[in-house]
C-alpha cells in the first residue's frame, strides 16, 4: 500500500533573503506559493536581478494545479512571468496583488497567457487536492494573505511576509482569530518568515512614518523626493496624506510607479484628494517648495530614477541644490554598499539625504521576535520550518522555536533544494533537487553561468589583454610584429618595455611550438604578465592566417 506523502520543496527564499517560492506536492499534485526575484550581490557583475532555480518542475508541469501569491512585493512575484513562460496554471491571488501581478504580466506581454483568479481573505479554494484558507495578514504593502493549506495529512499554515501591527495605515490588523481557529483545529506544520529573526521586541507600526514626513515636510523648503519601491502602496498613500496637510503636490515619477498607482486607484487601494497628484511634467513647472516627487531607486539599482538622478544621468529632470531626498526602505543584505555609494554622490549633487539610519522613514514589515514567538503560540504547530531568511535567521528562528517549548527534533532548518517529506510516521528529509542561481541579465535567462561571473569578476579586477598574430598559412611563419590591446590592465603607451618583452616572448613560443599551439602562447603570457606586475589579467590570443 502506497504511503500517504506531503513533499514541500523550497525553491527558494531559504539561505537568502528574495526570490521565494515554495512548492507543495501530495501524490504527485504540485501547488507553488510564490514566484519571487532577488537583487544581485555586489560581485554578481551585469545581472539585473536572480529568480529560483524551478526546473524540479519542468517535467512536471502538468501536474501544477495552482500558482498562490501572499502579496505584491518583488521578492514573491518578480519571477512569475518568467514561470507562466515554461507553466501553464492558474494563479490565485488577492485584488491588489493580482493587479500588481497583472501590470507585470503586460509589460512583459504575457497578460493573454495568465488565467488569474481574485481571492479575498476568508476565502478558501479547492486546488487539486490542497483546501487553500486565505487569512489576512498586516506587512508594508496592504493586501498581504497568509496560507492555511488543508492536505489529507493535516493543516500546513504558511505565514507569508507578515507582522502584527496593531494599527495599520489601512486600519486592518491580522486575523488573529483565524490563527487561534487553526490551533483548535491541529496544525501539523507552521511555515514562517523568519527575515527579523535576530531582532528583540516587536516592529514598530507603519504609523510612526507618519511623524517622520511631517517633521521633513516641515523643515524642506525645497522640493522633496521620496524614494520608495513601486509596489510599496501603503506608502503611497502616506505621501499623499502628508503632501495634502502640508499644501504641497505629489507626482510620481517612472512606469513602474505610475502604473501601480494608477491601478491602486483603481481599485480602490488608494484615497486621493482632489487635485494632490498631479502629473511630473505639471509638477517641474511649479514652485520648488510646492512639490513632491515619489520615485523607485530605494536600493541603488543604477537603472532606476534616483540612480540616474545621482549620476547626472536622468532625462526628465535632475538634481537641484537643496531638494531634501528620502530613502523609504531598507537595505537589502548585499545592497548596502551599493546604496550608502548612491547616497554620498547625491550629496555631492547638493541634496539632503535622509535615510533609516538616520530617521524613522521606514519601517519593517516583517515580525520581530516577540510577534514570532506569538504566532507559534497562536498556531502551536505540531513541525516548525523556518523560511524566507538567510540561514543565520533561519537558524535563529528555530532557536525561538525551541525556546517556547516546540521540541528540537519537530524543527527543522533546511536550504533551497531539499526536500522536506511529511508522512503519519513523521517529518524526515528527502532528496536534493537543483537549487542554484538563475541569472537574468538583459533577454538572456540562465545563459550566464559561475564560470562567466568568475571570467567577469576577472575582468573586473585585472583587466584584459588581447595578442592578435598574424602567420603565413601556407608555412606558418609570423607576418609582422605581434599587436597587443589592453583594457583595464595597464598602457601601452607608459609600458612599452613590458610589452615589448610580451611580443619578443611571443614570437619566441611560436617558432618552437608553432603557430597552431595557441593555448602555449596563452599560458606563456599569463605566466609573464604574472611574474612582471603581480596581476593576473583574461589573456587572449588570436592567431590568424594571411
Amino acid at each position: 500500500m502506497k504511503e500517504n506523502k506531503l513533499r514541500i520543496i523550497p525553491l527558494g527564499g531559504l539561505g537568502e533573503v528574495g526570490k521565494n517560492m515554495m512548492a507543495y506536492e501530495y501524490n504527485g499534485r504540485i501547488l507553488i506559493v510564490d514566484t519571487g526575484m532577488m537583487f544581485p550581490e555586489n560581485d554578481m557583475l551585469g545581472i539585473d536581478y536572480i529568480i529560483p532555480d524551478f526546473s524540479y518542475l519542468l517535467d512536471k508541469k502538468d501536474c501544477v494545479d495552482g500558482i498562490v501569491i501572499t502579496h505584491g512585493h518583488e521578492d514573491h512575484t518578480g519571477a512569475i512571468h518568467h514561470v507562466l513562460q515554461e507553466i501553464s496554471a492558474p494563479i490565485y491571488a488577492t485584488p491588489l496583488t493580482k493587479g500588481l501581478v497583472e501590470v507585470k504580466l503586460g509589460r512583459n506581454g504575457l497578460s493573454s497567457r495568465a488565467v488569474l483568479k481574485e481571492v479575498r481573505a476568508g476565502d478558501t479554494v479547492q486546488i487539486g487536492p490542497f483546501s487553500v484558507e486565505f487569512f489576512h495578514v498586516c506587512h508594508s504593502i496592504p493586501d498581504g494573505v497568509g496560507l492555511g493549506i488543508g492536505t489529507p495529512l493535516g493543516l500546513v499554515v504558511h505565514s507569508g511576509d507578515y507582522k502584527f501591527d496593531h494599527t495599520p495605515v489601512d486600519g486592518w490588523p491580522s486575523d488573529y482569530a483565524r490563527l487561534a481557529d487553526f490551533s483548535s483545529r491541529g496544525v501539523l506544520a507552521l511555515l514562517a518568515d523568519s527575515t527579523n529573526a535576530e531582532r528583540p521586541g516587536w516592529t514598530p507600526s507603519e504609523r510612526v512614518i507618519d511623524s517622520a514626513f511631517q517633521k521633513v515636510f516641515r523643515e524642506a523648503d525645497s522640493r522633496i523626493i521620496i524614494v520608495s519601491f513601486a509596489s510599496l502602496i501603503s506608502r503611497m498613500q502616506q505621501a499623499v496624506n502628508v503632501a495634502a496637510e502640508f499644501n504641497r503636490k505629489l507626482a510620481f515619477a517612472g512606469s513602474s510607479m505610475v502604473d501601480n498607482f494608477k491601478m491602486a486607484l483603481k481599485l480602490g487601494y488608494l484615497n486621493i484628494p482632489d487635485g494632490v497628484v498631479i502629473p511630473i511634467e505639471q509638477a517641474l513647472a511649479l514652485p520648488d517648495s510646492e512639490v513632491v516627487i515619489m520615485c523607485t531607486g530605494s536600493q541603488g539599482e543604477p537603472s532606476s530614477i534616483l540612480g540616474r538622478l545621482s549620476m547626472g544621468t536622468n532625462r526628465q529632470f535632475d538634481i537641484r541644490e537643496g531638494d531634501t531626498i528620502v530613502l523609504s526602505s531598507h537595505p537589502i543584505p548585499g545592497n548596502e554598499e551599493t546604496i550608502y555609494r548612491m547616497i554620498n554622490r547625491l550629496f555631492q549633487r547638493g541634496a539632503n539625504v535622509i535615510y533609516e539610519a538616520i530617521a524613522n522613514v521606514h519601517v519593517s514589515g516583517h515580525a520581530s521576535q516577540e510577534e514570532m514567538k506569538l504566532l507559534m503560540h497562536l498556531v502551536q504547530p505540531k513541525y516548525f520550518i523556518p523560511i524566507h531568511g538567510e540561514l543565520r535567521q533561519l537558524r535563529q528562528h528555530a532557536l525561538l522555536a525551541k525556546q517556547i517549548g516546540i521540541p528540537e527534533e519537530n524543527i527543522l532548518v533546511t536550504e533551497n533544494g531539499q526536500v522536506i517529506e511529511i508522512t503519519e510516521k513523521g517529518m524526515k528529509l528527502g532528496e536534493k533537487v537543483p537549487n542554484g542561481y538563475v541569472f537574468v541579465d538583459g533577454a538572456g535567462v540562465g545563459d550566464v553561468s559561475e564560470d562567466i561571473m568568475r571570467e567577469r569578476e576577472v575582468l573586473a579586477r585585472d583587466g584584459l589583454v588581447l595578442i592578435n598574430v598574424t602567420v603565413d598559412r601556407f608555412t606558418g611563419d609570423v607576418l609582422g610584429e605581434p599587436e597587443v590591446v589592453s583594457r583595464g590592465f595597464m598602457s601601452s603607451r607608459e609600458n612599452n618595455e613590458l610589452y615589448a618583452g610580451l611580443k619578443k616572448r611571443v614570437l619566441d613560443t611560436i617558432k618552437r611550438n608553432g603557430s597552431k599551439n595557441k593555448s602555449e602562447v596563452e599560458q606563456m603570457a599569463r605566466a609573464y604578465l604574472t611574474n612582471e606586475t603581480r596581476r593576473r589579467p583574461f589573456v587572449l590570443v588570436n592567431i590568424s592566417g594571411s
